[in-house]
């Protein structure tokens, strides 16, 4: 599974965490732990919709790489 470390190293993918309320890009623990942090797992514990986080996820980095 992802982890936030690997997608923060998509810029256009910010947008999207911030649409989601991700807190984590803002969290100065997770600033330690960016590389372990799976994304499943922190929309479950925040209750953010990993379905619908992950597809915008996606289709931001493939509309991206089309430019």
């Amino acid at each position: 599974e992802t982890t936030l470390g690997e997608v923060l190293q998509h810029p256009e993918c910010i947008p999207i965490l911030v649409k989601h309320r991700l807190p984590c890009i803002s969290c100065p623990m997770a600033q330690a732990e960016m590389g372990f942090l799976k994304l499943g797992d922190i929309a479950r514990a925040y209750g953010i919709d990993a379905e619908s986080l992950i597809k915008e996820l996606n289709e931001a980095i493939e509309e991206k790489g089309e430019k």
